[in-house]
């Protein structure tokens, strides 16, 4: 088929008047459903209350209307935008929360890509918090994120970033005292908050649970927090994971490192770990998912959700604080008449943090029926003069005036000191 010159320029022309026609049509026809009713939640210019309940909708249809709606206007805070915080926060969003406030001082490394939410080769050197706003803002236009590239500390600059009243907060931070400080803090403060434990060196998806602090078990992490919180860590959840530990380890920092000297310069702040644990990237993702599933099922109000309580002791810790009190309030051949300072949650940190359920008494075997006792009769009844055994090996020992080294041995007594050393750490978090 030939073409002359006339006929291109036609179908040029055709072209561009259809383009032109196409783009005048897009920049000026109506919005969908003028008349419906507005909304008090924020809109963009692509994005009016229809589009967002559609994008919602699954949402809608699992938690209702009345649901949905505190959700949507809700306030999270989550700190650390790591493997685990960064999940948290795309979920979160990606349900409706419109509302959230992002926490952390890291950059994006090329290994933080393997678990980390919305990381790409692209950001690479940038802060996590703008990572994750950028992306969350590109699934939910219609979000107020705020990305403060900050480390969380005690103090006021540490409380303003709790400040606005959120309805949740999400402690996603791997630096123990800074986490223990968090938690604290956001329990003077009586701020509903959610902590995520350990991921690192973790392999079984089957065994990430959610539990009240003072209920986990064989997570190390959990177990350090719980020890240093002490009464502080009743009341709230964490999620963690009941696997056993296995051989993974830290991974080895080279030689060449050593030999430099000034180790502790090479992490990105003051007493931040330089060493790191290896991570399966999904297992972190799977306990921030499990942190934004718990906010979202709390806010919205679900009487069918409560997460199962895995270890129940308070009737026990109860007990022993009972029969505690039964030795020391008898009068005994050391004297003691002193008020006992020391509650029912105390007595549980002796018995399961410090000893393990295990008798202060070689061969240390677990106790079937346990006791706590004064280790040594001539001190101050205190948190770190407690010991554990089996109740009738106490009452052999408050006979013999509580003198702990000369009845059970020097064995018995190594380990004593020991305990109290690690209690006295414990302390310095109070």
């Amino acid at each position: 088929m030939v073409v002359n010159k006339k006929d291109c320029y036609l179908i040029i022309l055709t072209s561009f008047i259809s383009i032109f026609s196409y783009k005048f049509y897009l920049n000026n026809k109506k919005p969908i459903n003028k008349q419906s009713k507005k909304s008090s939640h924020p809109k963009t210019l692509n994005h009016n209350e229809e589009l967002i309940k559609e994008q919602l909708s699954r949402n809608y249809s699992f938690l209702g209307e009345s649901g949905m709606q505190s959700i949507r206007d809700s306030f999270i805070v989550v700190i650390g935008l790591g493997g685990v915080g960064s999940w948290s926060s795309l979920m979160l969003s990606r349900s409706g929360v419109s509302n959230l406030r992002l926490v952390d001082f890291d950059q994006v490394t090329l290994s933080s890509l393997n678990r980390h939410a919305t990381a790409t080769l692209k950001d690479v050197g940038i802060s996590k918090v703008d990572s994750v706003k950028n992306f969350i803002l590109s699934v939910s236009p219609w979000s107020k994120v705020e990305a403060i590239n900050q480390l969380w500390s005690p103090g006021e600059q540490g409380d303003a970033l709790l400040s606005g009243n959120p309805d949740y907060i999400i402690d996603a931070i791997d630096h123990i005292p800074t986490k223990v400080a968090l938690l604290k803090r956001c329990k003077e403060l009586n701020l509903k908050v959610i902590s995520c434990a350990g991921a690192g060196a973790k392999q079984d998806p089957s065994r990430i649970q959610i539990a009240d602090m003072s209920n986990t078990f064989e997570d190390p992490l959990a177990r350090s927090i719980r020890r240093k919180l002490k009464h502080y860590g009743h009341g709230i959840p964490v999620v963690y994971s009941t696997e056993k530990p296995s051989d993974v380890k830290l991974l080895p920092l080279p030689q060449e490192e050593f030999e430099k000297g000034k180790v502790n310069e090479l992490s990105a702040m003051d007493d931040f770990r330089v060493r790191l644990l290896p991570v399966l990237g999904p297992i972190p993702a799977m306990f921030g998912l499990a942190a934004s599933t718990h906010i979202l099922l709390s806010l919205a109000g679900r009487k069918d959700y409560a997460p199962l309580p895995v270890k129940n002791r308070p009737r026990l810790y109860d007990k022993v604080y009972r029969d505690f009190h039964k030795k020391e309030g008898k009068p005994n051949n050391f004297g003691s008449h002193e008020p006992i300072n020391l509650d029912v949650h105390e007595i549980g940190y002796i018995l399961d943090e410090i000893y393990n359920s295990k008798s202060i008494i070689p061969p240390h075997n677990t106790l079937s029926r346990p006791a706590i006792v004064r280790w040594d009769g001539t001190k101050p009844l205190s948190l770190s003069n407690l010991a554990a055994m089996e109740y009738k090996d106490s009452e052999i020992h408050y006979q013999n005036g509580c003198d702990g080294p000369s009845i059970w041995g020097e064995e018995a007594n190594k380990l004593f000191n020991k305990k109290h050393q690690e209690i006295q750490k414990d302390l310095l978090y109070d």
